[in-house]
C-alpha cells in the first residue's frame, strides 16, 4: 500500500464526472487499499476518487473512525448510486480533504439507501443515517464533480476559496 497525494481546490479534477468501473481488477482493489491508507492518515472518514486525481466511480468511508480511532471498519463503495433518500433532512458541518481545515454547514437528507459493488464484486445495499449519510452523499457529490461548497452562497463559497489560496500561498499546505 501506499500513501497518495490528496489534491486540493482549485484543481479542475475535482469537477469532473468519474466515469464507471467496469470491473473489479487487482488494480482497483490496490487503488482502494491505498485510498483506504490515504483517508486514515490525512485523516479523515471519507475519500473519492477524484480527490487522489482518478476518474473512477469508487469512494470509501470510515465514519467509525472519528469516533473511534483504534477501530477499523472501512466500507469501499464501486459505482455508488443512491436509490432513496429520506425527506427528514438534517444540518451538518462538512470538511473536505480537499478543501483542507474549512468547515460549513450543509443540509441534506437524514437518511440514504445507496447501492453498490463492493471488493468482491457483490451488489450490496446500506442505509446510511446521520454522520454516515452525509458521508456518502459528500463522497458521491465528488464522483459527479461537486464539492460541499458548491452548497453555499457564493460569498461563503469565495471567501473559504480565498482561505485556502493564501494557505496555499503562505505555505501551510501544499
Amino acid at each position: 500500500m501506499s500513501l497518495l497525494h490528496i489534491i486540493t481546490v482549485p484543481d479542475p479534477v475535482l469537477k469532473q464526472t468519474a466515469h464507471s468501473i467496469e470491473n473489479i481488477s487487482a488494480q482497483i482493489k490496490q487503488q482502494a487499499a491505498d485510498m483506504i491508507e490515504t483517508m486514515y492518515e490525512a485523516p479523515g472518514i471519507g475519500l473519492a476518487a477524484n480527490q487522489v486525481g482518478v476518474l473512477n466511480r469508487m469512494f470509501v468511508m470510515d465514519t467509525n473512525y472519528r469516533k473511534e480511532k483504534t477501530s477499523r471498519n472501512p466500507i469501499v463503495m464501486i459505482n455508488p448510486e443512491i436509490i432513496w433518500k429520506s425527506e427528514d433532512l438534517s444540518v451538518m458541518e462538512e470538511g473536505c480533504l480537499s478543501i483542507p481545515q474549512q468547515y460549513a454547514d450543509v443540509e441534506r437528507p437524514k437518511s440514504v439507501r445507496v447501492k453498490y459493488i463492493n471488493l468482491n464484486g457483490e451488489i450490496v445495499e446500506f442505509v446510511g443515517e446521520d454522520l454516515a449519510s452525509h458521508c456518502i452523499q459528500h463522497e458521491l457529490d465528488h464522483l459527479n464533480g461537486i464539492l460541499f461548497i458548491d452548497y453555499l452562497s457564493r460569498l461563503k463559497r469565495n471567501m473559504i476559496l480565498r482561505k485556502v489560496e493564501k494557505m496555499k500561498k503562505d505555505g501551510i499546505i501544499l
